[in-house]
């Protein structure tokens, strides 16, 4: 499947617009998005782009590196799922990650700053750490 970016076949004022060429140009054909999604295992492919140049496509992605910025320290964790992605409400029902969503993960709440879809990674900033639970002493005020 393809992606045909077209022009537009109607002007501004409603009048048409006539082909300015007979056959579609290879430049004008494009790729379906990646759409991202949670899961156990991690599964990418190597898309060879125009120009030679390469992109790695994250289709599954199940780790994502997290930076803390207490500490400035980065630490791979597991994604447990998707809280909120403003691109697309429907993305956080299909739990699918782009740039900008907000991920939970196995220390807290982050959200995505890399195009998992076009650089084959999950990169996030810790939003909201996780609260540890604490033993209670057994003398509670009262």
């Amino acid at each position: 499947m393809s992606v045909y970016h077209k022009p537009l076949k109607r002007k501004p004022s409603g009048g048409r617009r006539k082909p300015h060429r007979k056959h579609k140009k290879k430049c004008h054909i494009g790729r379906p998005p990646t759409m991202t999604t949670v899961g156990d295992v991690e599964k990418r492919k190597k898309i060879r782009t125009k120009g030679g140049g390469l992109k790695i496509r994250l289709y599954v992605a199940a780790y994502a590196n997290v930076l803390d910025p207490e500490t400035k320290q980065y630490k791979k964790v597991r994604i447990l799922r998707v809280v909120e992605n403003a691109a697309n409400r429907e993305f956080t029902r299909m739990q699918i990650i782009t740039k900008g969503a907000i991920i939970e993960t196995e220390i807290g709440l982050a959200r995505v700053t890399s195009r998992p879809g076009q650089d084959g990674v999950v990169n996030a900033i810790l939003i909201k750490k996780k609260e540890e639970k604490r033993p209670s002493s057994g003398q509670e005020s009262g």
